[in-house]
């Protein structure tokens, strides 16, 4: 049994964008959609007791938002499988409790709760960097969203920290029949010119070497698998942050690895996701990998 697709509903602009998109993508997979509305109108821990009218109007908000959510998808893609349901959760809490039995996660960029100017609701940053299943972070330009560049974008990292980000990179460019574009970004250290005096030493020809190498160590596995999918690999010298960031802005998606380390509390995301989450031109999706 497929295991559901999983999209958090708040009723916000940013929400609404993600059911789009969680719907298209579970269609393109073949896959079952859920959506989640997490509401504490049934309880409120340590708060005082609420009249009869204002459990009734919370109660009749929650309900008019998941239920305006499922026929949006309905409209869409009338023959999705689709089910939703509210639970009495906070929603990051939800989410990251659904996560153990969804093939992934989709947030919006930012909630209805969200302070105003800020790039990535709380929530959405919880859930990315908590989860134990990809979380996708629906964000980013119309082109992007609606994916017009058909491009997928894989952030190269060390083997032991994104193959399994370079699986699902794999499988969504194989189902959107679209190219993938692997990139590593380098810099060199500081202290390059006095380790390599000579003019003879090329620094930068070994750094893209040694860069090129790691891409075709990442991708074997994923890349044997699928065959049919068109890869395009870039070695690129600067900031990995900086560089995948400025590529976002002709992909339809960008993939990238994360660490979970069992029993460690707290964000576990580091600074190249971090920015992406807040910055990219499209789609973001973190992919975990176990330590």
């Amino acid at each position: 049994m497929e295991l559901p697709l999983v999209v958090g509903v708040d009723g916000s602009e940013g929400s609404l964008l993600a059911v789009d998109w969680a719907a298209d993508e579970a269609a393109r997979h073949g896959l079952p959609l859920r959506l989640l509305h997490a509401s504490l109108w049934e309880r409120y821990e340590g708060a005082p007791p609420k009249t009869g009218r204002e459990r009734s109007t919370e109660q009749a908000t929650a309900e008019h938002v998941i239920a305006s959510a499922e026929e949006r998808v309905r409209r869409r893609n009338p023959g999705l499988e689709v089910s939703a349901e509210t639970v009495p959760e906070e929603a990051a809490s939800a989410l990251l409790h659904e996560g153990n039995n969804a093939s992934a996660l989709v947030t919006g960029s930012r909630g209805r709760g969200g302070l105003k100017g800020a790039l990535l609701g709380s929530v959405g940053l919880a859930v990315a960097a908590r989860a134990y299943c990809p979380v996708v972070v629906v964000r980013g330009d119309r082109a992007g969203l609606a994916g017009a560049h058909e491009r997928i974008l894989l952030g190269a990292g060390d083997p032991d920290t994104s193959g399994e980000a370079a699986r699902f990179a794999f499988r969504e460019a194989e189902v959107r029949g679209c190219e993938l574009d692997v990139v590593h970004a380098w810099r060199r250290p500081a202290h390059e010119s006095a380790d390599h005096p000579a003019p003879a030493a090329d620094p930068a020809h070994r750094h893209e070497e040694q860069a090129s190498a790691l891409i075709d160590a990442l991708i074997a596995e994923a890349s044997a698998g699928h065959p049919a999918v068109r890869v395009r690999r870039a070695t690129v010298e600067g900031p990995a942050r900086r560089v995948l960031v400025h590529r976002s802005a002709a992909a339809d998606l960008v993939v990238v690895g994360a660490r979970r380390r069992s029993g460690r509390f707290g964000l576990q995301l580091g600074r190249v996701n971090h920015t992406l989450l807040h910055h990219a031109a499209c789609p973001v999706a973190v992919v975990p990998q176990r330590a």
